[in-house]
């Protein structure tokens, strides 16, 4: 992945997508975030390609309009797979509801795929 974006930007431009309410702005952070043949996969939805993608945002702001996510650990990443902590907030800043996400990348570093889980992982 050498000559690649960073990965943290990647993962900052999807996530910041995945909330962006105006249809043009949002098209063009998927397409410099996600390869064109991507998937993103949560517990509910999922949605491929960069229009199924982008689509997902409409379900998510129906369910918390003004909400967005950040990210809220560092990005752990090898060879061509990455994970990381995020957050719903809503405009008072209170978080909402929380997840990590496990991504794979392209070779040209933008994200294939996405699996996202909700909430943290319990103890054993």
């Amino acid at each position: 992945m050498s000559n690649s974006p960073d990965i943290t930007t990647i993962i900052d431009t999807h996530l910041a997508a995945y909330c962006e309410p105006d249809p043009a702005a949002r098209a063009s952070l998927v397409g410099a975030a996600w390869a064109a043949e991507g998937s993103l996969i949560d517990p509910p939805l999922d949605g491929s390609g960069h229009a199924g993608i982008a689509a997902l945002t409409d379900i998510v702001l129906q369910h918390y309009p003004g909400h967005t996510f950040r990210r809220t650990t560092a990005v752990d990443a090898h060879h061509t797979f990455a994970r990381y902590g995020w957050a719903l907030l809503a405009a008072d800043g209170s978080v909402t509801l929380t997840g990590t996400d496990v991504a794979d990348l392209a070779e040209d570093g933008r994200l294939t795929r996405i699996v996202g889980f909700f909430g943290e992982l319990a103890a054993a």
